[in-house]
């Protein structure tokens, strides 16, 4: 298989080739990725030490995932970045203090592993600006879980640097985090090259039974070719039946037993040994063999016979050499190395590993090691190794012999399951915590954790039931959490909204209302949230608006980033409904920061959201498409199946009819899908807001119709009455209208904020005839004008000056319309535009449209880097905010300082 001169594989001239461009574009100051798929054996391996041999004038990071360590958090990328950790001074302090807890340097709160991510894609790219740097990863199917998205996350996040990753993955079923990326599936050789190969293996000359028996049972595969002939008498060579067609490595596998199997005993035991410690620690091993009462020399026949190399890292041949002696061996037998393998490691330096061998070594019920597996627990989540957790805990649970102490930490180790994504793990732990002993309350954190996993795994109207059920039984054991749970529910039944069935809005707030906060100090902001929704919920609109905005006072005055994170998007739509558009802004933008600051960024979607709408509402429509750009990317990111709602919103204003209408439809389907009516809700409000700006108002009465019908919609249902007022006006519907506004003023008389009186007092023209209508106009474009929901301003001059025109009053209707006209195209409020301009046009008036394009067209990601770039952000903080590296954020500002003809960032504010 190996030979000198470049051509030292055969048969794999296709895979020189790419790797070959991908050294180019490294070369040529650009990043690459490739992942080398395959069965066991086929040359994965074989072709990175090829790269490596390749790139040796440039620098080279190598790892490899084990399947022993998968249960270590970080330890996968660990290896890999153990070499550059010198270099983290030079990140942001957020990710530099992640990577440093991460990987157990320092202590801190539990890091986001998205905000790792950027970390190490940081890291790398600042050592590849220095040198071209190469990361290869061997056995990439055996990484520990949050290695292998970490990696997966920089490699879809690198772009102009001279940095490759290239991993090496068997086939995978199931999870595999890196699907997607540029991969390069290798196949078995053909006749004529596993002919030569196997010829070369030989030595000399080989019966062709011998061999037509070898080629057959090797299908290609290059190590079988070199492996199978090794180890087995010349009559098994040559009798029997030849096998069938199963797996290739389990060939290979009993191949290298019989060779293992023909080694001294001290020997065989020696190499079990170095099979179950993963690390290949050449000190671990000649302390653990001492131990065991082996003599070093030992190793001679292993290392004779090429099935073992010791250097400065003990190394199998091949990892299925090493997995065949670990599952070949006898549990007695395992028991022991793993007892001996725990006793030599060091406790304080690496006490997970030590409590890992210290598990296998274990089989009846021992709370001394359930107890060190539980710490270890506690360490993994410390790190953000949520994955890494659960399996300690689970472990610890099989190992405790207290049945309350098992309950316990079963019900510890489902959390933790549900936390990393693994929903049907949790529901199995979830049974074994049960068969344990549990008190009333941990029956009911069970129940919860049961609730939760249906609530991750099913539709949000199905798992509601659950949810409210839970919070109910929880009143009497524990009741803040009980209402921290209540207020769970409420928000998600608030996005179930009309598609709840046997746990509706007002149910569960019914429920909850029933509930007092606990009589130690003062209520906490969860409870007056929880008081304000659940009032809102029950006694309707009027009755919620003190305690609504003393929540909202609250919240905007005092919160911790938990609760940030955890409440926010409850506490600013409760500000949206009640018309409070400071309110709103500041407590959406403290979402953002908070989950920006942090790196939660499975949060920071929703956040984002939020921040799009009122961008909407205030005219700022191109920040608006920005931010949709920013969510697009987390998504893609995290792998989040978070679904913007801003993007309808934004489309219907934007008013591209054939276009938006698609878009609205097709997130309509989504939420249906999902069980989220509010989803269902925007979308026929953002409906209504196109056909309302077309001109097509029969269908903006209906879509307007449905967004309003059901009250509990917060905040969509109050602006489709909007709609609705205006599209009966217009489709000739007034009792509509009337309805409608009837609705729209008991909230907006309550409300009593400018923008709420304004959009009422408008909506009210529309009703009205002569001196009245004329005044309501006025006293709308008064109220709104000061305001920063500039988009009702503009529909207000736009709707004042329609008006005018009707009253025969063209001069003055010409300058409400030209004011709408110049508001909508400076917005980019397409279909509002046009249909100012179709009313000057009716005036009389001659009116040049103008699209407000940029002569020179920059990307979306251009756009957002260039923006930033004016607003003073250096290339380290638009990266953590774009997630991609500095290098490539320069990158993008050279493009866009030649598009725009500009030398440098300072002349940014004058071109934009």
């Amino acid at each position: 298989m190996r030979g000198d001169g470049p051509e030292r594989l055969r048969g794999r001239r296709r895979e020189y080739g790419a790797l070959e461009e991908l050294v180019s574009e490294v070369e040529a100051g650009r990043s690459a990725v490739l992942v080398l798929r395959g069965e066991a054996g086929i040359g994965k391996s074989a072709l990175l030490d090829h790269l490596v041999a390749r790139v040796a004038a440039h620098r080279v990071a190598r790892a490899a995932g084990a399947e022993s360590e998968m249960e270590l958090p970080f330890a996968g990328l660990h290896q890999l970045c153990a070499p550059f950790l010198g270099h983290a001074g030079s990140l942001p302090s957020p990710q530099s203090e992640a990577l440093a807890t991460a990987f157990g340097v320092s202590t801190g709160p539990p890091p986001d592993r998205f905000l790792v991510g950027l970390a190490v894609l940081g890291l790398l790219t600042d050592v590849a600006a220095r040198q071209p740097l190469f990361c290869v990863v061997d056995d990439a199917q055996w990484l520990d879980r949050v290695s292998a998205q970490t990696l997966a996350f920089v490699a879809r996040r690198m772009l102009a640097e001279p940095l490759a990753l290239v991993f090496a993955s068997r086939e995978q079923r199931g999870r595999d985090d890196l699907a997607g990326l540029p991969e390069l599936t290798l196949h078995g050789l053909d006749d004529t090259d596993a002919r030569a190969l196997l010829d070369t293996a030989a030595g000399g000359p080989m019966d062709e039974r011998i061999r037509d028996r070898v080629l057959a049972e090797a299908r290609g595969n290059p190590l079988a070719l070199l492996e199978l002939p090794h180890g087995r008498t010349e009559a098994e060579r040559i009798e029997g039946p030849l096998p069938g067609p199963g797996r290739v490595a389990g060939r290979i596998e009993r191949s290298y037993l019989a060779r293992v199997r023909s080694l001294p005993t001290a020997t065989q035991r020696l190499l079990l040994t170095a099979a179950a410690e993963p690390i290949g620690d050449t000190t671990l091993l000649r302390s653990a063999v001492a131990l065991l009462g082996i003599s070093p020399d030992a190793a001679g026949p292993a290392v004779t016979a090429g099935l073992l190399d010791i250097g400065a890292l003990v190394r199998f041949r091949h990892p299925l050499l090493r997995s065949a002696i670990y599952r070949s061996a006898g549990l007695a037998e395992l028991r022991e190395v793993h007892r001996v393998l725990a006793e030599v490691t060091d406790p304080v330096l690496d006490p997970d590993r030590r409590a890992w061998h210290l598990a296998r070594a274990t089989v009846r019920p021992d709370e001394t090691v359930a107890a060190e597996l539980e710490s270890s627990a506690g360490r993994a989540l410390a790190r953000g190794g949520a994955a890494a957790a659960a399996a300690f805990l689970a472990h610890a649970a099989v190992l405790t012999p207290h049945p309350r102490h098992k309950a316990r930490r079963a019900l510890a180790a489902a959390q933790a399951k549900l936390r990393a994504g693994a929903p049907a793990a949790a529901r199995d732990l979830l049974a074994l915590a049960r068969a344990g002993v549990l008190d009333d309350l941990g029956h009911a954190r069970a129940d919860l954790v049961e609730a939760q996993v249906s609530y991750a795994s099913t539709r949000i109207d199905e798992a509601l039931p659950k949810l409210l059920v839970t919070a109910q039984r929880m009143v009497p054991l524990d009741v803040g959490l009980a209402r921290e749970t209540f207020l769970d529910t409420l928000s998600a039944a608030m996005f179930a909204g009309r598609l709840a069935s046997d746990a509706s809005v007002r149910a569960v707030a019914a429920a909850a209302q029933k509930t007092s906060p606990p009589r130690t100090g003062p209520p906490t902001n969860a409870d007056l949230l929880l008081d304000a929704l659940a009032t809102r919920f029950t006694a309707g609109y009027r009755d919620a608006v003190d305690v609504s905005r003393a929540a909202v006072r609250a919240f905007r005055r005092e919160a911790d980033p938990d609760e940030v994170l955890r409440w926010s998007w409850l506490a600013s739509t409760l500000a949206a409904e009640m018309w409070d558009f400071e309110g709103w802004t500041e407590l959406v933008t403290r979402h953002v920061r908070t989950a920006r600051a942090v790196g939660a960024l499975t949060e920071l979607p929703l956040a984002l959201n939020s921040r799009v709408v009122i961008h909407t509402c205030a005219g700022e429509l191109d920040a608006a498409a920005l931010l949709i750009a920013e969510i697009d990317q987390v998504r893609e990111a995290v792998g989040s199946g978070f679904a913007p709602y801003g993007t309808m919103t934004l489309a219907a204003w934007r008013g591209h009819p054939r276009e938006s209408a698609a878009l609205i439809e097709a997130r309509m389907e989504e939420a249906l899908h999902r069980g989220e009516g509010l989803g269902v809700a925007v979308a026929h409000r953002a409906e209504a807001v196109l056909h309302n700006g077309s001109g097509r108002y029969e269908e903006a009465l209906e879509a307007a119709r449905l967004a309003s019908a059901h009250p509990h919609d917060l905040v969509a249902a109050n602006w489709g009455l909007v709609e609705l007022v205006e599209a009966g006006v217009r489709g000739g519907r007034p009792d509509a209208s009337e309805a409608a506004l009837l609705r729209l003023t008991r909230v907006t008389d309550a409300a009593a904020t400018d923008w709420a009186l304004g959009v009422q007092k408008r909506s009210r023209a529309l009703l009205s005839r002569g001196d009245v209508a004329e005044e309501l106009y006025r006293e709308a474009i008064e109220r709104l004008g000061p305001t920063r929901i500039v988009m009702e301003t503009a529909r207000a001059h736009l709707l004042y000056g329609e008006w005018l025109r009707r009253e025969s009053r063209r001069a003055e209707a010409r300058a409400q319309l030209r004011k709408a006209h110049d508001l909508f195209t400076r917005f980019g409020a397409g279909a509002f535009a046009e249909r100012a301009v179709r009313e000057l046009r009716a005036t009389g008036e001659s009116v040049t449209r103008h699209d407000g394009t940029a002569a020179t067209a920059l990307t979306a990601q251009e756009t957002q880097i260039a923006r930033l770039a004016r607003d003073g952000l250096t290339n380290a903080e638009i990266g953590a905010q774009l997630f991609l590296s500095p290098h490539t954020v320069e990158w993008h500002l050279r493009k866009v300082y030649a598009k725009l003809g500009i030398a440098s960032r300072r002349l940014l504010r004058t071109v934009l």
